[in-house]
């Protein structure tokens, strides 16, 4: 009987692995790439709307959204079959997007006319725009979503926004061209990476002050061609890692020291970065070399890469 419930654990445990989808946009295909995670293939690659970019998935694993740069739109497709449901608006250039707690608000970073677009979920309509610096990027949520982070590519600061008011409350200046904001998974810091500036700022999102500024050396690379992007932080609060650009690497960072552990070499020009649900296997999107690497979180190591489309951005794993 106890090898009969081993065996029934096994079959739903590889069951669940098996659902675990990361879907890829790949900006100059005009594709969305899809990869099973646990057999580290690609099964899917369809066409999808001009020069895209962000991508997100709804709460329940049954919507992908896809930023449609260059349509200045949102596309909302069937996560199963692809199929194009509707479109959503947006102001000009979307570049990356969150979406609220419950799955009810989009906000959208419009890198073109410097607004983040508040959009209603349930009516597909827009409910406000909210001015903020020139070419803005990223997208970081407090967990409870009463806080938004939004990073100005040129004007160098992270927005502070209160999303009730709708309205910023702080601004807080960073390093040149700042691409990404990631809440800690406890809420007490949001990390801004800064691409041009070639740092990561750890700021404290009760104070709004930054309390740590982390710098990266990699014997044999160019200082310019160390460009923050994509980070990711480890729930349980021990790793943090941050894909640098061109300099093919990802970091390593202890989350609590802040100090850098390792670097992790990947493909040409690393982008962006998701975790599989189990937190396991990290991938990272290599834009120039066309593929996805896989990383293997507790050693520390690079396990396989997959080719993909042109220019592989966003990523997103399935709930």
């Amino acid at each position: 009987m106890f090898n009969i419930l081993l065996l029934l654990v096994s079959i739903f445990y590889s069951s669940a692995v098996d659902a675990s989808k990361a879907y890829i946009t790949n900006e100059k295909d005009n594709t969305l790439s899809v990869i099973d995670i646990s057999k580290r293939k690609v099964v899917k690659t369809v066409d999808i709307g001009q020069r895209p970019r962000g991508i997100t998935m709804t709460k329940d694993g049954k919507l992908v959204l896809i930023c449609a740069s260059d349509d200045d739109r949102v596309e909302v497709r069937d996560a199963e079959t692809l199929k194009l449901k509707y479109h959503l608006p947006s102001g000009p250039d979307p570049e990356l997007f969150v979406l609220s707690p419950d799955d009810s608000v989009l906000y959208i970073a419009n890198e073109d006319d410097a607004m983040v677009t508040v959009v209603d979920m349930n009516e597909k309509m827009i409910i406000d725009d909210i001015p903020v610096g020139v070419e803005p990027e990223g997208m970081g949520l407090v967990g409870n979503g009463s806080v938004l982070v939004n990073t100005s590519e040129t004007t160098n600061m992270a927005h502070f926004i209160d999303t009730e008011t709708l309205e910023i409350v702080e601004n807080v200046l960073v390093d040149a061209r700042p691409r990404v904001a990631m809440f800690t998974p406890d809420d007490k810091e949001v990390w801004v990476s800064s691409e041009i500036g070639g740092t990561v700022k750890v700021i404290d999102p009760n104070s709004k002050e930054v309390t740590y500024t982390i710098g990266f050396e990699i014997p044999g690379v160019n200082e310019e061609s160390i460009q923050p992007v994509g980070v990711r932080h480890t729930k349980d609060g021990k790793y943090t890692f941050v894909a640098l650009g061109p300099a093919n690497r990802i970091a390593v960072i202890d989350q609590k020291s802040k100090e850098v552990i390792k670097y992790l070499l990947v493909g040409q020009r690393v982008w962006q970065l998701a975790f599989s649900n189990d937190q396991k296997t990290l991938l990272s999107t290599n834009g120039v070399s066309n593929d996805v690497s896989f990383i293997n979180v507790d050693k520390l190591k690079v396990e396989k890469s997959v080719k993909v489309g042109r220019f592989p951005w966003g990523v997103v794993v399935s709930p």
